[in-house]
């Protein structure tokens, strides 16, 4: 056993895993690699060839670098565990009307996991990736913290990890920025490596249609949604659209009818096949109720804590305090008005760079 532990890495065999996987073995820690096949594009009947962290070329790429660098790699198929519960999810939250964020929920209910699991049986005392996030403790309590890459950051998508995830995960790109992170690959001598490019799909949608994705993934959908209403704020048809489910809050653009003005969706009402259509000052929410929500900071959510509340990935994020409705729902009340909350989408909670918490928007409250 080394003096650092024994480390489980996830490889998916791009650029930040395997600079992980490299710095770790290299900072005295003894690696075992580990690839997971989460999806088999070709049972998704889509039109681009598979690609990311599910391909044939990720896994020998992942296994490569690990016979080079002299440690044990695995894959292991988490396929069926994947697609019963990230896969359903996404689709019955489309089908509910809903945004999923299906990479929040993988790492959450499924990565994790699975690590954590293999780690146990591998008897490693830890698991790392290739995130751009910090990890942080106070009072006992780890938490995660954005990362010195801002544009990189994916502190986002981790909020809903367990403190006993937390305390056993290990995230070395933290303090650095993408383009260092490829000068590292090219130090280790990975030059090509150092040149692969990013991959921003979903992992099982990686045409980013996921609309087709729906289509082929729920028999007769098209048939079960067309024709359905878009109505104005004020209840007043507008026309008919292709289905409740292919429509996401404050879509503008493919709505397939001109209105002479921009229109953006503002509801979506599954229910009666209905779409809500307005201005883009109708976008605009003062608050929201936030659920499934896990406090990483603290043991709890504190009452009137002021936060900056990122709505999505991409969120600049906007000042808010948080007052707890119930053991795991928060209401989040903006100073400042916001356009677009999502039911289903991610809400996460931060003071400066650290991540307070995070849960599920269940719903909104209309500017008043």
């Amino acid at each position: 056993m080394s003096k650092q532990g024994r480390v489980l890495v996830a490889m998916s065999g791009g650029i930040d895993s395997t600079v992980t996987a490299m710095m770790l073995h290299d900072a005295g820690y003894e690696v075992v690699g580990i690839t997971m096949k989460t999806w088999d594009y070709a049972n998704s009947g889509g039109s681009k060839k598979e690609t990311g962290c599910c391909s044939l070329d990720s896994i020998n790429d992942a296994r490569q670098v690990a016979v080079q660098m002299g440690f044990h790699h695995f894959i292991i198929d988490i396929r069926d565990e994947f697609g019963d519960y990230v896969i359903d999810n996404f689709v019955d939250e489309y089908m509910a009307g809903r945004t999923p964020n299906p990479c929040v929920l993988c790492n959450t209910h499924i990565k994790w996991n699975a690590l954590l699991k293999r780690a146990d049986a591998m008897d490693c005392e830890f698991i790392a990736t290739g995130h751009y996030a910090k990890i942080n403790e106070l009072n006992g309590r780890k938490y995660i913290s954005k990362s010195a890459d801002s544009h990189k950051d994916q502190s986002y998508v981790l909020w809903g990890l367990s403190q006993e995830c937390m305390h056993r995960s290990r995230f070395p790109l933290g303090p650095y920025t993408k383009p260092e992170v490829r000068q590292m690959a090219k130090d280790f001598g990975y030059e090509e490596l150092s040149k692969k490019a990013e991959s921003y799909e979903i992992c099982f949608v990686p045409d980013n249609d996921y609309r087709g994705f729906l289509k082929r993934r729920v028999d007769g959908l098209e048939e079960q949604v067309a024709g359905g209403n878009f109505v104005s704020v004020q209840g007043e048809v507008l026309g008919q659209h292709k289905g409740y489910p292919f429509y996401t809050i404050g879509q503008r653009k493919g709505l397939g009818v001109a209105f002479g003005e921009p229109m953006y969706v503002t509801e979506i009402q599954p229910a009666t096949n209905t779409v809500v259509l307005g201005s883009v000052d109708d976008l605009v929410r003062n608050g929201m109720t936030v659920g499934q929500v896990n406090s990483m900071k603290y043991a709890s959510i504190p009452e009137g804590l002021e936060t900056t509340t990122k709505i999505r990935y991409k969120d600049q994020g906007a000042l808010a305090r948080l007052s707890p409705i119930a053991d795991d729902q928060v209401f989040v009340e903006f100073y400042a008005n916001v356009r677009g909350v999502a039911p289903g989408q991610s809400a996460v909670f931060y003071e400066g760079d650290d991540v307070v918490g995070g849960g599920i928007i269940y719903g909104s409250n209309l500017n008043s």
